[in-house]
């Protein structure tokens, strides 16, 4: 298992704003959709049926952009333990071919338990798949 995953996204008309590029809000929504594959990826099957996580917090930079029909290389990674419930991923976006981010964010998410609906404690088994502080 990685602990960093990577996914390419490709603009498409749906994704572009007045200014010709791809608007703010889908980056939030490809930042979503690379930790949601990561997850089912790496993660347990049983902690897959388990959990579930909600952005509390975005910090996002925007270096660049991209126009309709180009792609972007997705990295993300979780750079620190987590802290409770919560942990902060990180996302760059590369245009393809390239190792500058045009994009770059850490999001917080918070765990929550399926059964219950509540906030819960992040258990080591459940972090360690994605333990990337570790790489250091």
């Amino acid at each position: 298992m990685s602990n960093h995953f990577t996914q390419t996204f490709t603009a498409g008309p749906e994704h572009i704003d007045v200014l010709g590029h791809v608007n703010n809000a889908v980056w939030v929504q490809w930042m979503e959709a690379i930790a949601t594959a990561h997850w089912e990826s790496d993660a347990r099957p049983e902690d897959v049926a388990t959990y579930i996580w909600v952005v509390t917090r975005h910090e996002i930079d925007y270096r660049g952009n991209i126009r309709e029909g180009e792609s972007v290389v997705a990295r993300t990674f979780i750079p620190d333990p987590p802290r409770a419930a919560r942990f902060d991923r990180r996302v760059d976006f590369c245009r393809v071919g390239e190792e500058k981010p045009i994009i770059s964010a850490r999001t917080t998410w918070a765990m929550i338990d399926l059964a219950s609906g509540r906030l819960c404690r992040i258990p080591p088994e459940v972090a360690e798949p994605f333990a990337g502080w570790k790489e250091d």
